[in-house]
């Protein structure tokens, strides 16, 4: 059974920066497509980008040329790094396959932009 476990969320100041990981298990991690969610309070859950088993990525726009997404293969985690945080990244924020989520999710990391 697949089991995805975030880290590394926080408060952080507008402009700041959070390195956020996410360690996947029960799965074959190199041949799928991992993606980072994020849901800010009171809304659904949306998609922030995602990278390919060969390492190409994808950025919504509005996260586009701030946030990175990587993947280590050999330790079965993928990373997202968030640069020039605005208010509005305000999220509780998971990783999932991509396009299919699984079903199961993990509990997700908090994070927390103050201006």
């Amino acid at each position: 059974q697949v089991h995805f476990v975030e880290s590394g969320g926080g408060l952080v100041q507008v402009g700041g920066s959070l390195r956020l990981s996410c360690q996947a298990s029960g799965i074959t991690f190199s041949r799928n497509v991992m993606a980072w969610y994020r849901q800010a309070p009171g809304k659904q859950r949306v998609l922030v980008g995602f990278i390919s088993t060969g390492g190409t990525t994808y950025y919504v726009s509005s996260v586009k040329g701030r946030f990175t997404i990587s993947r280590d293969n050999a330790m079965n985690t993928v990373y997202l790094q968030m640069n020039s945080l605005e208010p509005e990244d305000t999220a509780a924020y998971y990783c999932n396959y991509y396009p299919s989520a699984a079903g199961s999710w993990g509990q997700g990391t908090q994070v927390t932009v103050s201006s």
